[in-house]
């Protein structure tokens, strides 16, 4: 489906100042480093947040397994401090249209400015917005449970940098059966939801620049375990604990398995 932006006539109007604009407020704390605490373990996350997950799969047409090993990923399992401080699970940043609470913590630069939301669940609607720009506009044209689809194209379109991207997003979404949230839909259901969605991305396209710096792309470093390899010195490789190592893989014990893909950067 092609997008196509319609050009609207502007009336000439005497020009008046402009109201100043509400600012965001003061940042509410300064996180320091990215200290796990295991507060959810990735089947207490599924239980939480599987329902806004399904909620807006029906909204916009993201399967809800996509949005909720992305979130499963960037959010540690939900246990991150950027999660658990600011109710941020998909690592949003301020943008000048930003005008609720903040938190600073360092990114790509130190004290770098994200989103602070009132609750995990205004997290995942404003991440769904996020994802309507005309880089992700071709992923709305898959049907809404094709999450390989989905995976493979958030890949393609530069959502996350390491190549092994899709493959974990796949990876946690058949480990913990995730496509059981996703829904077929009918014909004309998606012709109807592909419609509003694409209008909206195209009404969207004059602001994405003001927008883009919102969200970088996703830096991780994905590791597939070869033969000797134990969780200690998966860890030691990667100067990391082995207590974050097993929270951020939702790691019961120490036993990993030959060809596993594991998450090994908070």
């Amino acid at each position: 489906m092609e997008l196509v932006s319609a050009c609207s006539a502007r009336k000439a109007t005497v020009s008046k100042p402009s109201p100043k604009a509400p600012q965001a407020s003061e940042p509410i704390k300064t996180i320091s480093g990215n200290t796990l605490v295991k507060k959810y373990s990735a089947e207490d996350y599924i239980e939480r947040f599987s329902g806004i997950a399904v909620k807006e799969m029906n909204n916009y047409g993201i399967p809800a397994s996509i949005t909720l090993a992305q979130g499963l990923l960037e959010s540690g399992n939900g246990n991150s401090s950027l999660a658990r401080d600011a109710n941020n699970h998909f690592g949003i940043k301020c943008t000048t249209e930003w005008k609720g609470k903040t938190i600073l913590k360092d990114d790509d630069q130190k004290d770098d400015c994200f989103r602070v939301y009132p609750s995990p669940e205004e997290s995942f609607r404003d991440h769904s917005e996020f994802l309507k720009r005309k880089r992700y506009a071709s992923l709305f044209e898959l049907n809404k449970n094709d999450y390989r689809g989905w995976a493979e194209g958030l890949k393609q379109a530069g959502y996350a940098t390491n190549p092994r991207y899709a493959d974990l997003l796949i990876t946690l979404v058949d480990r913990y059966d995730l496509s059981k949230f996703d829904r077929k839909e009918g014909y004309i259901e998606k012709i109807k939801r592909e419609d509003k969605v694409l209008t909206e991305i195209v009404q969207n396209i004059p602001e994405e620049k003001k927008q883009e710096p919102a969200k970088a792309p996703v830096e991780m470093k994905i590791y597939e375990v070869k033969q000797g390899d134990t969780i200690n010195s998966i860890a030691k490789r990667f100067t990391i604990t082995v207590d974050d190592l097993k929270i951020l893989n939702d790691l019961g014990a120490s036993n990993i398995q030959l060809g596993q893909l594991l998450l090994v950067s908070k």
